[in-house]
């Protein structure tokens, strides 16, 4: 089993200075020789690695209380949250003439469902808003099916004294790529609970960027993956602490079986000089079920001010808890459904997050199987 790396090698790079652009002119050709993609081969990106990106045209379905409608480029909202910091994002928000607007507003019990169910395999690109208003209380599920070379950005608006939920799902067939910049700006005194979840595709790549446009604001950031042979998932969050008086935790768990199997996690948190009063905390951990699985976990902390509540991070690699799984076997378990136990206890904290009991019934489901095929 190959051991994961824990910032070993990584180049120094300010995260503040790294540069944004919506024109894929300004980034250099994706290579392996640049940190972002120091992970991921080209080939693996198949057409999104390419200029030929176009817009996504297939149907987009939504459930729920939310308001939907589209906007172009023009509106002050197209934009507002942030901006590409890769050369697929900003191709993605070239090729998109107009944004998908998901509108909540007071408190929807009832989560709003985005089903993306594509059937073109042709490189595309689409960009989503979703925007909260003030002291709303709101969920939104971005749910990714079918088969695709899809590049997403989503801007996350979450208005002053509002509590949003946003949850994406890549739950796409074998033979996807997937890759989605998402970017969240949150107001005052407001809360973004984000998750990520990615079981299927081939490659996926999400980058999640958070900032805060007042001070008092927080977010909780929750990712939870599955990766088998061959599949490689890569997560990239960033909290960039700008305000002051401000708290993120960040929480990623993973397994991952089979040859090739490849997770990354790298997570960025900045603490900016006028960001007095921040309370911070990252977490990686990852459970590797065979021999030929490999998670990189790199936790990165910069901090410009030491007028702060607190700041730290952890990450872990490694194979199943010999404690546990002796725990539930002198309880007459046998040893495979003990290594099923503990693996879906690990999991469900994140899935637990949620707040969606048929998602989280449905994620459970798809866990169970994973499992049946080579937890023994």
């Amino acid at each position: 089993m190959e051991q994961h790396s824990h910032g070993a090698g990584v180049p120094l790079q300010i995260r503040s200075e790294r540069p944004r652009s919506a024109n894929a002119a300004d980034f250099e050709p994706i290579s392996i020789r640049d940190e972002q993609w120091r992970y991921l081969p080209v080939e693996r990106l198949k057409g999104l690695a390419g200029d030929e990106i176009v817009e996504y045209l297939g149907d987009l379905q939504i459930t729920g209380p939310a308001e939907t409608s589209w906007i172009t480029a023009e509106d002050e909202r197209f934009g507002s949250a942030g901006l590409p910091e890769d050369r697929i994002s900003a191709a993605a928000w070239s090729a998109s003439d107009a944004a998908y607007l998901i509108s909540v507003s007071g408190e929807q019990i009832e989560p709003s469902v985005l089903t993306i169910d594509s059937k073109d395999t042709d490189p595309s690109a689409l960009h989503i808003v979703i925007e909260s208003a003030a002291h709303s209380r709101a969920t939104v599920v971005i749910d990714h099916r079918g088969k695709a070379q899809f590049a997403e950005n989503i801007e996350i608006l979450v208005g002053d004294e509002s509590h949003l939920t946003v949850v994406s799902v890549q739950d796409w067939n074998a033979g996807s790529v997937h890759t989605s910049a998402q970017f969240a700006r949150i107001g005052r005194n407001a809360h973004l609970k984000h998750v990520v979840v990615s079981f299927g595709g081939d490659t996926v790549r999400v980058t999640p960027s958070v900032s805060f446009a007042a001070p008092g604001g927080g977010v909780e950031m929750f990712g939870v993956y599955f990766a088998d042979s061959d599949q490689h998932l890569e997560h990239r969050p960033f909290v960039d602490h700008n305000q002051p008086n401000c708290t993120s935790r960040v929480t990623y768990k993973g397994a991952l079986q089979g040859d090739k199997a490849h997770t990354v996690w790298v997570g960025d948190v900045l603490i900016r000089k006028e960001a007095e009063g921040t309370d911070t905390y990252e977490l990686n951990r990852n459970l590797l079920l065979t021999d030929g699985a490999r998670a990189d976990s790199v936790p990165n902390l910069e901090i410009e001010t030491g007028q702060i509540e607190g700041a730290g991070h952890a990450s872990a690699s490694g194979r199943f808890d010999d404690e546990h799984l002796f725990y539930l076997q002198a309880r007459g378990i046998n040893e495979l459904e003990a290594r099923r136990l503990v693996v879906k206890g690990f999991l469900n904290e994140v899935v637990s997050q949620i707040g969606f009991p048929e998602l989280e019934e449905r994620l459970n489901a798809s866990i169970e199987k994973e499992l049946a095929r080579s937890v023994n």
